[in-house]
């Protein structure tokens, strides 16, 4: 069971790095922080108040980001690879039990990092159609709800991680069949 609980927690909160990368991490910190959670071995770090800073500093600086026209579309580019790398930390971190280092990442990157690149590429088409659809006035919409998505599913992943865990992946099942389709 605690196994069936890591990996919804990890999927719940990678799915959310397709958002944004840090609100997932930033929000495990401050659950870490206030004692909600302990990281396993070897990503204590994760839950220190020197993640903290950089963290929060990191997800201000993304948020801001997204409303700057052109930029949202640059920065699509480099937060795909991120937030398969951000999802497969997330859910590796969670991972407990007596399961070899290897199975964690492995593990972490096929459920975590797919989870999270799968919805990126779903919101980085949702911006690119914005993009050409309304010459980029739209964008700040999609800025906006992805934000509030990330925050809100973030939180509620860290209480309710099986709840979650199914909805990213009912998420992460309909944006694949449209991003099949759509290529």
């Amino acid at each position: 069971m605690e196994l069936i609980t890591s990996l919804a927690l990890g999927i719940g909160l990678s799915a959310c790095c397709g958002f944004r990368i840090f609100v997932p991490m930033l929000v495990t910190n401050i659950a870490a922080l206030a004692g909600h959670y302990h990281f396993g071995t070897g990503f204590e770090w994760m839950g220190t108040m020197t993640a903290f800073y950089i963290f929060a500093s990191a997800t201000v600086l993304e948020i801001i980001a997204y409303y700057i026209p052109w930029v949202d579309n640059l920065l699509d580019s480099i937060a795909t690879p991120a937030s398969i790398i951000a999802g497969t930390i997330l859910t590796t971190s969670f991972i407990a039990g007596d399961l070899p280092p290897t199975m964690k990442w492995v593990l972490g990157f096929l459920v975590g990092g797919g989870s999270a690149g799968i919805v990126q590429l779903g919101t980085t088409v949702t911006r690119l159609t914005s993009t050409a659809t309304t010459a980029g006035f739209g964008n700040p919409i999609i800025a906006t709800i992805e934000n509030i998505l990330s925050i809100v599913f973030s939180i509620l992943s860290v209480f309710l991680p099986i709840l979650l865990a199914v909805g990213a992946v009912l998420l992460v099942m309909f944006l694949g069949k449209k991003l099949v389709r759509r290529l």
